[in-house]
């Protein structure tokens, strides 16, 4: 028998990247896979049909690929009409986001779909490192803030001596150590920026110090971590003693990029209006956390710059993947591609329960809903 795989294009508004890119194309064939397209899928990322249909994919448009593949790729969620499109037994995968809205999982699950979200994978099982689509888009995310970061910053980021006189390095802060922390870290580093790094974990400050950047030190802030290598929530006490710590040091630093999020919850506020109104005029922050539930910062909206009153930029840029649609979909297919190798047996889709990535990640089996998620 031989499964279909179909590559949907994305419904999402700014959304650009592709669940499948041409590269993967002959792996999935491997597996006993035939490939289909949706009609200009991959256009956002620079990937016309042509280069689907030169590997052996099969571009067709949305009904027939609804029609016809048993199994479904994208990246994120698609629109309730298409849910509703779907048919029993197929199976859907991507990052599907099932905590952002409570009637997305109960939609797929009256149509018989069986929904598999990636952003529920195990991030500590070591055998699903090559599936953490959410450690590869992060890791794109936190390199894109530093540039983005960069040019909306109106000075030099590197010290430059020139006959003109010496033009100081940006003093950068980024908040939050995980891998959009680290990967902005680097980034700012290698644009020659000083950079400082803050998070509520104690095992970070080795971190920080490894990518050759300097540990905010923020007195009587300190958090054991949560599930999966996350801080654990703030109380409400230890909440306001970072507030406060964060405002007073934040007007020290010229550009500050915040990451701090965590799949499922609401993303800490780390960054106050108080604390911006002390930065200096022509300073720039960027929100990558910033979203429709809010961000890191304080008045932060989503794919959004502006310039507030005392001439700071906020830049709320919750979807910077969708910015490098061609590497973050390349990036994102492999993800899909070895999730795909694990779920195909003999050439036909196995929802196995026992197998704990698939009891972390499944989220809709059988007509019914499931909790899914393990430790991330």
């Amino acid at each position: 028998m031989t499964t279909s795989i179909g590559v949907m294009k994305e419904s999402e508004p700014g959304e650009h990247r592709v669940a499948v890119v041409p590269a993967v194309v002959p792996r999935l064939r491997e597996l006993g896979c035939d490939v289909l397209v949706e009609n200009d899928a991959g256009t956002g990322a620079f990937l016309p049909d042509s280069a689907y249909t030169e590997v052996g994919a099969a571009p067709v448009g949305e009904a027939e690929l609804l029609e016809r593949a048993d199994v479904l790729v994208c990246v994120r969620p698609p629109d309730a009409g298409r849910v509703e499109r779907m048919r029993q037994g197929q199976v859907l995968v991507g990052l599907l986001e099932a905590s952002a809205d409570p009637g997305r999982v109960p939609a797929l699950t009256r149509r018989g779909v069986d929904a598999v979200s990636l952003d529920l994978l195990p991030r500590t099982l070591s055998r699903a490192q090559s599936m953490d689509a959410l450690t590869s888009q992060a890791s794109i995310a936190g390199y894109k803030a530093a540039l983005v970061a960069a040019d909306a910053y109106g000075r030099y980021f590197p010290m430059l001596m020139t006959a003109a006189g010496t033009a100081k390095p940006a003093q950068v802060l980024v908040l939050g150590v995980g891998v959009a922390g680290l990967s902005a870290i680097g980034t700012a580093k290698r644009l020659g920026a000083q950079v400082t790094g803050y998070d509520i974990r104690p095992e970070t400050r080795d971190e920080v110090h490894s990518m050759g950047a300097r540990f905010l030190d923020l007195a009587g802030v300190t958090v054991a971590d949560g599930e999966g290598g996350y801080a654990r929530a703030l109380s409400d006490a230890e909440r306001e003693a970072q507030q406060e710590a964060l405002q007073q040091r934040i007007g020290e630093f010229d550009v500050v990029i915040t990451t701090a999020l965590v799949p499922g919850r609401k993303p800490p506020l780390l960054v106050t209006q108080d604390a911006l109104k002390g930065m200096r005029p022509g300073s720039v922050v960027v929100d990558i956390a910033a979203g429709p539930h809010g961000g890191n910062v304080e008045g932060s909206q989503p794919e959004r710059s502006v310039l507030i009153a005392d001439g700071v930029r906020l830049i709320g840029a919750g979807n910077l993947p969708s910015a490098m649609a061609p590497g973050a979909s390349a990036a994102y297919a492999r993800n899909i591609t070895a999730l795909l190798a694990h779920l195909i047996r003999d050439g036909v889709p196995r929802i196995d329960l026992t197998d704990e990535i698939l009891a972390a990640t499944v989220v809709s089996h059988a007509g019914q809903a499931r909790q899914g998620g393990g430790a991330r």
